[in-house]
């Protein structure tokens, strides 16, 4: 099975999204599912995972519908109110019923405080959210926020975590410490796991695979395949290409591992983290 863990869908209509102005350029615009399948049946994916892309209740309802009208979809990762454990708890037995719920996220990197998500209130919800058995996506954009996720290990030892996006290391720059240090550090704890995804983003325009190797690589040896995903992050990943270069740059990133080794991070492990 081949399962893309991060996509995103908007409709600029319908839902508010705060973050996404006419700067963004070619994805101010919406982006609904009939756009996404095509891409995602030529590319030979299985299924995705939908994430949130707003921190609001309306933009996880737009979402879920979404998954009940594309069974192509497989999960979706919504949004409840870390500030209000008693809202968490309260969201997510109402969330929990939706066969295709898994877990939340917040966007923790448009928070003016880069520490928010260590405050205590927050750390109270996310007790909440792994006593629910649910995933805490962390957008943990380095350099501000992955130095977090060992703290969060520490207070919410049994919380599912996955790292979106590699916490977009300093691929343009082509170095690798502190993002390096930081990495190995969150990947301490085995219920921390991370996404191949959002990668060409992060790089210079003219990107390839031999740009991103290297930090896939360090993943690989830090977290291994068995808690490692490919993501696609589209629409975001049309600001530096389109949705088939991400996935061939990245199986050519990838062609010296082993078959068992592929499967997991193109699939594998999704499968199982996701419960698909």
């Amino acid at each position: 099975m081949k399962i893309d863990t991060h996509q995103h869908f908007w409709n600029l209509s319908e839902v508010a999204y705060p973050w996404l102005i006419p700067a963004y350029g070619p994805i101010y615009a919406t982006f609904e599912p009939k756009q996404l399948e095509p891409m995602v049946k030529a590319a030979g994916i299985d299924k995705t995972v939908l994430v949130q892309s707003a921190n609001s209740y309306e933009d996880t309802a737009s979402m879920l519908v979404h998954a009940d009208y594309n069974d192509w979809i497989g999960a979706v990762i919504g949004w409840v109110d870390l500030l209000n454990p008693d809202a968490t708890n309260e969201r997510l037995e109402q969330y929990k019923k939706h066969p295709k719920f898994r877990g939340m996220r917040h966007l923790i990197h448009e928070e003016k405080n880069p520490d928010w998500v260590i405050q205590e209130v927050v750390i109270e919800s996310l007790k909440v959210l792994a006593s629910h058995d649910m995933i805490f996506e962390v957008v943990a954009v380095f350099p501000n926020h992955l130095k977090h996720v060992p703290t969060l290990s520490a207070k919410v030892p049994n919380l599912k975590m996955a790292i979106d996006h590699l916490a977009k290391p300093p691929i343009k720059d082509k170095v690798m410490s502190p993002w390096s240090d930081q990495m190995k550090a969150a990947a301490e704890n085995p219920n921390v796991y991370a996404k191949v995804s959002g990668l060409n983003t992060a790089a210079a325009a003219d990107w390839s695979d031999s740009d991103l190797k290297p930090y896939i690589d360090f993943a690989v040896e830090a977290f291994s395949p068995n808690r490692l995903m490919f993501g696609s992050d589209w629409p975001v990943c049309i600001l530096a290409g389109d949705y088939n270069q991400v996935w061939t740059e990245t199986n050519k990133a990838i062609a010296g591992y082993s078959q068992a080794d592929k499967d997991a991070l193109l699939g594998g492990t999704a499968a199982q983290f996701y419960k698909l």
